[in-house]
């Protein structure tokens, strides 16, 4: 053959080959009939350890594993049924059937994981948790791995962490405009509760481990209470919590006070105790930071009086709330642009005040001028996702969508006076605060995701 000389970076060598590596999974199908045909008797009749120090067990795991890496995967399901085992990826947040596997192989594939995370492999009544890492050609990869009984034998849920991903920024997430200033002005401040609400699932981790990566100098002391410890940090000292020994996040967070800190991560206020505790941190010169379940920021300050905090307490020290969900970024490969038809505007009026929400983007900073006054909805280009080879049902990636509410004197005065949600939101949005709707719009306007993403994460 003639060789073509190309000049090329090591990048694009490295993207060249990812994307060969997605075309070979028709070959793992092929490779995990074979192996699982040499799996036999995999029913408990021989020793498990032996069946999962095999061959063909190992070579199936590392499949499986290698497959869910190249996907971008977040979790593996591994979940036997009566007849088989079906192995399922949750990829930008949506679960996708990946294979299905012969049920002679199901004892084999349980037994493998328990020896990577080091469980008891005759154990098969009660739930276990383990972790494992991998560590292969610059990826870093840590493994949560979690055993539960079922009917059908034992379902495996492991939870994939990429140690090797670079830091993220609050920019990379989504945040921008005044949100985003907020934001990096209320966590130098050197005391006082950054709260960041949402449902499970919804980034509210990532969002508070970006801001202690952006917090991380030699000169603060920051310390951690989590349930589970998600990512390894430098320099921070993370305690996982152990409620079976006493260690509550409230205990956690007693012991913690007595150990010098600048700065305090709590991975969730679940009870008043926690709260309390944060509260009184926060007032004697800590910076706190944790998460709530809630559904928008201004819903917060109402949930911590409920738990019984006290109004002056909360207005004194919540220095800023963001509520977030996670949307699907729109695959640029495939997707189409369109403008919005009277049967769709239709539609989407009967659960947003459409003209509303576009006078509001066009008052903000967020789109940067890129609309004129006089745009409708009619003529704004939006993006509509279709599907390529590139990426799952159009999308690929997520990005966030956000509420920032920033405490300042008016809003302190109404959490003291025990004001509704609905006021504070009232206030905050007089004051320029954009809501997770207004800022999912925003985005769509942007060409970063679709309108069908927005109904889908904000339609309560």
């Amino acid at each position: 053959m003639r060789i073509v000389t190309c000049i090329t970076s090591e990048n694009s060598i490295e993207t060249i080959l990812r994307q060969y590596g997605k075309s070979l999974r028709a070959e793992f199908g092929d490779m995990i009939e074979k192996n699982s045909a040499e799996v036999s008797g995999g029913e408990g009749t021989n020793d498990l350890e032996e069946i999962a120090q095999g061959l063909p067990i190992i070579r199936i795991v590392d499949t499986l594993i290698k497959h869910a890496i190249l996907q971008g995967a977040s979790d593996i399901h591994i979940e036997p049924d009566e007849k088989e085992v079906r192995v399922r990826y949750r990829i930008d947040g949506m679960l996708h059937e990946a294979m299905t596997l012969p049920k002679q192989v199901r004892d084999g594939i349980i037994a493998r994981i328990k020896v990577l995370s080091n469980l008891k492999l005759d154990e098969h009544r009660i739930p276990q948790d383990g972790r494992f890492k991998i560590e292969k050609d610059e990826v870093r990869m840590s493994f949560r791995v979690s055993v539960l009984p079922i009917f059908d034998g034992e379902k495996i849920v492991m939870r994939l962490l990429d140690e090797s991903s670079k830091g993220m920024t609050l920019e990379m997430m989504g945040l921008m405009g005044k949100a985003l200033e907020s934001i990096h002005a209320q966590i130098r401040k050197p005391n006082g509760m950054i709260l960041v609400t949402g449902p499970t699932g919804s980034g509210k981790t990532t969002t508070l481990y970006t801001i202690m990566d952006i917090l991380n100098e030699a000169d603060v002391n920051i310390s951690t209470v989590e349930d589970p410890v998600e990512y390894r940090m430098p320099r921070i000292n993370q305690t996982q919590i152990h409620p079976k020994v006493g260690l509550t996040f409230a205990a956690g967070l007693r012991a913690l006070l007595r150990q010098d800190p600048d700065i305090i991560m709590v991975g969730e206020i679940r009870d008043n105790e926690t709260m309390e505790m944060a509260i009184q941190a926060a007032m004697t010169g800590h910076l706190v930071l944790s998460t709530l379940h809630t559904n928008s920021a201004a819903g917060t300050l109402p949930r911590l009086l409920d738990m019984g905090a006290e109004p002056f307490l909360v207005a004194s020290t919540a220095n800023v709330i963001i509520a977030q969900r996670l949307v699907r970024k729109v695959c640029h490969d495939c997707s189409v642009e369109y403008k919005l038809n009277e049967k769709e505007m239709v539609a989407l009026s009967g659960n947003y005040d459409m003209e509303k929400i576009l006078e509001v983007i066009k008052k903000s900073d967020i789109l940067g001028g890129g609309l004129k006054a006089k745009d409708k909805w009619g003529d704004i280009k939006l993006r509509k996702a279709k599907g390529c080879e590139q990426c799952i049902n159009g999308y690929k990636g997520r990005n966030g969508i956000y509420e920032v509410l920033e405490i300042d004197e008016d809003i302190r005065k109404m959490i003291s006076q025990r004001a509704s949600s609905y006021d504070i939101e009232t206030k905050a949005r007089e004051k320029g605060m954009l809501t997770m709707v207004e800022d999912g719009f925003a985005k769509c306007i942007q060409g970063m995701t679709t309108v069908e993403e927005i109904l889908r994460v904000t339609k309560e």
